[in-house]
């Protein structure tokens, strides 16, 4: 069977992915792009926010014309809360967030025509209480693997539909995310990202209840030859302790991505976050009296409901106090089914765009001040594509590192000092070592 698959979303969702392609190459089918021709089309969704139903629902359409009598199988957090308007695409198979293995099962059986569409295999993810195992790994030609720690949320910030779509958390072992980790290290992989729904409550349904630090403890410890790389951490896992305890980590990136979403008090308290911008910025002091100079990224949503012109400059008063590296910026979605679409004082769309547009401003401000520290040092990279006669990859900070080499460097780490800023990142020299 020739199989496709499109991913829209998360890091977790890619992590997914790359686990299904494994499988299924794995069971002798072959991945083609999918663009291409091919038996089977899997689909795998996002809902975090409108516009992404909206390009899950394209993606689907999409496969749909590239090969009308191929199987069109449907799965993730938008098939997950919403299977009826996945259904009426006219699919043959919809599944969630949870079993992929069945998924795939189901998926075979139709594509050989043994058992007819479509099929709803969606069950009830609040039901949720053991962590699906599935292969770590990179996607296809990547250099960095990623590794699921940690699933579901029971944050319920009053904007997120995440927790509906993911059930509640669920850890993998300690143990096993250890002999993960060195099993991507005989792989070949040279770095891997712990990922998860919300990693910082990963261990709270372990027994003892440990805490992230022993589990980034455990996994460097296991791949001692691999950089580890954290996928967004909640405010509050910074503490003097983990700060203390990470910093001694030789092979942990100094790249932390601690998710903000307002930078006023009364915004936050409306979204329903577990934090004040007191907790999170003393988050970022920690993070830099421990390390020289760590890359801190964040999250923003702009145009929350109720969010007036005072409360959005609180916001960008406090993005250049904390001098983010890098950000996401985001206009608020409504989202049918949380709190905050029921609140009033919806922002309109054309304010929403353009709070957006001013809080990028300032972002790309603050990177630009990130960067030009950077000129003159050297740094390892890690590097991932050639495009033009130039390398590009990234250093441990997550910068992106173009330099110039007739080298394969594909999957490589090499010393490489900064020259100049570009638009995308930093240019630099392969240097000795």
């Amino acid at each position: 069977m020739r199989f496709a698959i499109y991913t829209l979303g998360c890091k977790v969702n890619q992590y997914e992915t790359q686990a299904l392609e494994r499988e299924l190459l794995r069971r002798g089918h072959v991945l083609v792009p999918f663009e291409d021709r091919a038996d089977a089309y899997i689909v795998n969704t996002c809902t975090v926010t409108a516009v992404s139903d909206k390009k899950s629902r394209g993606a689907i359409r999409r496969a749909k014309k590239e090969n009308p009598a191929a199987v069109v199988g449907v799965c993730g957090c938008y098939a997950q809360t919403d299977p009826a308007a996945v259904e009426r695409l006219g699919v043959d198979l919809v599944s969630g967030t949870g079993d992929r293995l069945a998924f795939l099962d189901a998926l075979e059986a139709l594509a050989c025509a043994r058992q007819a569409g479509p099929q709803v295999l969606v069950d009830d993810v609040m039901g949720h209480r053991s962590f699906e195992r599935l292969p770590a790994g990179g996607l296809a030609g990547r250099t960095r693997a990623m590794l699921k720690v940690e699933d579901g949320c029971v944050n319920f910030c009053s904007y997120c539909i995440i927790p509906y779509a993911r059930g509640p958390v669920r850890s993998l072992p300690l143990a096993d995310a250890a002999e993960e980790a060195r099993r991507l290290a005989a792989e070949g992989y040279r770095e891997i990202v712990l990922t998860g729904i919300e990693i910082s409550s990963w261990g709270r349904d372990l027994a003892g209840r440990p805490g992230p630090i022993e589990l980034i403890e455990a996994v460097c410890a296991a791949a001692p030859g691999l950089r580890v790389r954290l996928g967004s951490l909640e405010p509050r896992t910074i503490t003097a302790d983990f700060c203390r305890r990470a910093a001694a980590l030789p092979n942990l990136c100094p790249h932390f991505h601690l998710s903000l979403q307002s930078g006023c008090d009364a915004t936050l308290r409306r979204m329903n976050r577990k934090y004040d911008t007191a907790r999170y910025y003393e988050s970022v002091e920690l993070l830099r009296g421990f390390y020289e100079s760590p890359a801190i990224t964040t999250d923003l949503i702009v145009g929350f409901p109720g969010e007036d012109e005072g409360e959005f400059a609180q916001t960008l008063d406090f993005l250049r106090k904390c001098a983010f590296s890098s950000m996401h910026i985001f206009p608020y979605s409504r989202r049918t089914g949380t709190p905050a679409a029921k609140l009033l004082g919806q922002v309109p769309r054309e304010e929403k765009e353009r709070r957006a547009r001013r809080a990028r401003a300032v972002a790309e401000e603050m990177t630009a001040a990130y960067l030009s520290k950077l000129v003159g040092e050297e740094l390892e990279v890690l590097f991932e594509e050639e495009k033009g006669g130039l390398w590009r990859g990234h250093a441990p900070n997550y910068v992106e590192v173009w330099a110039r080499s007739e080298e394969e460097l594909h999957n490589a780490l090499r010393p490489v000092r900064v020259t100049a800023l570009r638009r995308d990142g930093l240019a630099g020299e392969l240097a000795e070592g």
